[in-house]
């Protein structure tokens, strides 16, 4: 059977560090960009395109954040689909594959005639694309974090892990701060009818880009050695829930992930529909703040997995899950204000600092749950399951709260206080250095 390993035959030379790291980080980049260019669309475009509802505001965006939620339940889906193929034939051919598949995706959103045009088959066929987006990026994660964590040297893992992360930061501002220009140059009219669409076709040009840089990269070296020695689990999936150890690692993980889930959506993707229909702040200003938090995010991502090598990985996360929750009250109140430059730095501040803290740490502290053979599987199920509550469904949640609480946030800042202590206590309980090498405890503090 032909596996990824087999490019070594090929006589190409391991790719170096720098390759390593930049075939995670455009990849991640891209398929980030696509995935939240749907959130930021599905707050600003897709209730009046695609879900009308009548005229009802409120059931028009909570219809356009439910398939923005379907993406997350679909992610599992993928995240098992090309774990399999992770974990039996190698990380490198899933990544090709899931861009793109992404990248086909999302460009066909773009080309998708709205809700005038062909009546229920446009969110019909929104909600298909939708889905091939979740299968996309529940294969990616694993894969691309991965690709870092196991060509990574002792010591530094927590560093590289966090490398394919700032793809999320730099994801998500491109995605907003194209929609921010757009919205600036075109009128509204031109903006609704065509302008959204140039965002999703963008993704044709990255996905290239990114497919040129991922084709130079071979398969990770502790993915060769399980392959050298013949120990591939035959069905990976099983494999985790057979272990006792596996099994602790998957649902403490999820839990673990609950905050940093529900963080990043709730300033990465609430707000902007909050901050400007709830509390009618200006759009522009808005996604401005998102799209800076976002590159405060890129830029102190890999200091935390640094701080994480350190200091240990459970400490790190957990000091961003408990800033979160400690904030969060106070990060509302900011907005609430309708005070820009307030509201602009509680965005900054949450996703800039507190998130950082948690998506710079997570890589190294999930990929050392599992044994490489189930790794990419296991890691996979830990994200993306826990992706339907935490992160597809916290717009949902957020929006429900806030009806339910006549516009006033408390009810919404309840249930993010509780998802951080949840977090805490998952980390504080989460199983030990399951899958760590012995000489890795020497540098490596859990």
């Amino acid at each position: 059977m032909s596996t990824g390993v087999d490019e070594r035959s090929t006589g190409a030379a391991p790719a170096g560090p720098r390759t390593v790291l930049a075939a995670s980080l455009i990849g991640t980049t891209v398929e980030w960009y696509d995935f939240f260019l749907y959130a930021t669309a599905a707050g600003l475009v897709f209730p009046a395109l695609f879900f009308p509802a009548g005229g009802d505001e409120v059931i028009g965006t909570l219809l356009a954040f439910g398939t923005f939620a379907v993406g997350f339940v679909a992610r599992p889906v993928g995240g098992v689909i090309f774990g399999h193929i992770g974990d039996r034939l190698g990380r490198k051919r899933t990544l090709v594959a899931t861009m793109v598949m992404m990248g086909v995706a999302t460009a066909l959103i773009g080309l998708l005639p709205s809700y005038a045009a062909i009546g229920v088959a446009a969110p019909l066929l929104l909600v298909l694309l939708r889905v091939l987006q979740g299968i996309a990026v529940g294969g990616e994660w694993g894969g691309a974090v991965l690709l870092a964590v196991e060509n990574a040297p002792p010591g530094r893992r927590g560093l590289y892990g966090s490398v394919p992360q700032i793809g999320l930061g730099l994801g998500l501002a491109l995605g907003t701060g194209v929609f921010a220009l757009l919205g600036q140059v075109l009128d509204p009219e031109t903006f609704l009818s065509i302008g959204w669409r140039i965002a999703f076709l963008i993704s044709v040009v990255l996905v290239g880009v990114g497919l040129v840089v991922r084709l130079k990269v071979l398969e990770t070296s502790e993915f060769r050695e399980l392959h050298a020695s013949g120990a591939t689990a035959s069905v990976p999936v099983v494999e985790v829930f057979r272990t006792r150890a596996h099994r602790r690692g998957v649902g403490t993980g999820m839990l673990a992930r609950w905050a940093e889930g529900a963080a990043f959506n709730t300033w990465g993707v609430f707000v902007i529909t909050y901050a400007t229909a709830t509390v009618r702040m200006d759009k522009t200003t808005i996604l401005l703040a998102v799209t800076g938090g976002a590159l405060l995010m890129a830029a102190l991502t890999p200091f935390a997995g640094r701080l994480a090598d350190r200091y240990g990985r459970r400490r790190i996360f957990g000091i961003g899950a408990a800033g979160f929750g400690l904030t969060v009250v106070p990060s509302f109140l900011a907005v609430q204000s309708g005070i820009p430059w307030l509201a602009a730095s509680a965005i900054v501040a949450q996703l800039g600092v507190f998130y950082a803290a948690m998506t710079g740490t997570e890589s190294a502290l999930f990929a050392e749950l599992f044994d490489t053979g189930v790794r990419y599987t296991g890691m996979s199920l830990v994200y993306q399951g826990s992706g339907i509550w935490a992160s597809g469904l916290t717009p949902v949640f957020l929006t429900a709260l806030l009806a339910f609480g006549g516009g006033d946030p408390w009810w919404a800042a309840g249930y993010l206080v509780l998802t951080a202590v949840i977090s805490l206590v998952a980390v504080a309980v989460m199983p030990r250095y399951i899958g760590w090498r012995p000489e890795w405890a020497r540098t490596d503090p859990w």
